[in-house]
């Protein structure tokens, strides 16, 4: 059994809360809003972001962040755009060996960093460990059989997670290509908004497949790009994250996308949602690739679309008519410079 203290009451945090819990772990939940806390504690779940599921009584509430001294796991399921914050201020009372395990999906606006780096900036001197993949917490919360990918700058941190949350309904799969992992994890949000976009205004599925296919091919780019490896992308973090949030209507951003579809503003389809990652990695995407010099026309057209005004019909006329191409040309052309650095000839797209 191992002390856990999660950071955020989110739906995912919970889910994580409920499975450690239910594993034997000696489990602590902080959150910032006290009103959370007394909810679970008054009726026993959170209705607003994880109704209909119990969350067990001996899990310790608190909004007081002192908590996480002592334990010998922290899991960061705070959102994006307040990730930086959070951890600054959790810095103080970690204790020296303490593991952090982030579940946050997205860049960070204006630095266009991962999530484990902003996480290794303000908490030097404690290991990270990447959790990510297809894991929907309404799903994970009811013991729906999930997996999952750890990984870390030090494989025996993630193998360490693989095995403390390993059980029956849950597997992990350790991956040592941190950098792939979360630049997939976080671009799936942004085709899975783009994949909303196209139910909410009619298209069918052949339209969803190809923004979900090409819409890979952009995440792989831009993660050889930032020196990530190409396997990482057909695995858990990658084409399975995609699949989930593109398809389910668990997704908050297949949802968003949804609405923005049927006429209603970006703004307030985010206001009807909540939290929806894609929204703001949209942005972050758009800096970074064009930084690399990495061409991303489904991720430029989502930009238009959600921060320019621009037009969903407009938007598919230009992706449709965008220059004939070979399909992995651009792979192709990545996975060369990857090839040479490490010796080898020929290509494989």
């Amino acid at each position: 059994m191992a002390e856990i203290s999660i950071l955020g009451s989110g739906a995912f945090g919970l889910a994580l809360a409920v499975m450690c819990r239910n594993m034997g772990h000696d489990v602590t939940v902080w959150s910032k809003f006290p009103e959370e806390i007394q909810e679970i504690r008054e009726t026993g779940e959170l209705s607003g972001k994880l109704p209909g599921v119990k969350i067990p009584s001996d899990i310790l509430l608190t909004t007081d962040i002192s908590s996480i001294a002592g334990k010998e796991v922290v899991i960061i399921g705070i959102p994006t755009s307040f990730l930086r914050g959070v951890v600054k201020e959790a810095n103080a009372y970690l204790t020296e060996g303490t593991i952090l395990v982030n579940t946050a999906k997205g860049l960070e606006a204006g630095t266009y960093k991962r999530m484990s780096e902003v996480i290794h900036e303000e908490c030097p001197n404690h290991p990270v460990v990447v959790l990510t993949g297809p894991s929907h917490a309404e799903e994970l919360s009811r013991g729906i059989p999930t997996t999952v990918t750890v990984a870390s700058e030090e494989v025996k941190y993630a193998e360490y997670i693989q095995d403390l949350f390993t059980c029956g309904m849950l597997r992990l799969y350790v991956n040592t290509d941190v950098i792939g992992c979360e630049i997939g994890g976080a671009m799936k949000n942004i085709i899975a908004l783009a994949a909303g976009i196209s139910d909410g205004s009619g298209f069918g599925d052949n339209t969803k497949a190809a923004l979900m296919t090409r819409g890979i091919h952009e995440i792989t780019c831009l993660g050889l790009a930032c020196g990530a490896e190409m396997d990482t992308f057909s695995g858990l973090s990658g084409l399975g994250d995609l699949i989930v949030t593109c398809t389910s209507m668990h997704s908050r951003n297949r949802r968003a996308g949804i609405l923005i579809g049927q006429g209603v503003s970006p703004e307030e389809a985010i206001k009807q949602i909540g939290t929806v990652e894609g929204y703001y990695c949209c942005e972050a995407a758009y800096g970074l690739a064009k930084k690399l010099n990495v061409p991303m026309p489904i991720n430029e057209e989502l930009h238009h679309l959600l921060f320019e005004n621009g037009d969903v019909r407009e938007s598919l006329r230009k992706l449709m008519g965008r220059p004939n191409r070979h399909e992995c040309e651009h792979y192709m052309t990545l996975n060369q410079i990857e090839r040479l650095k490490h010796g080898l000839n020929g290509t494989n797209c």
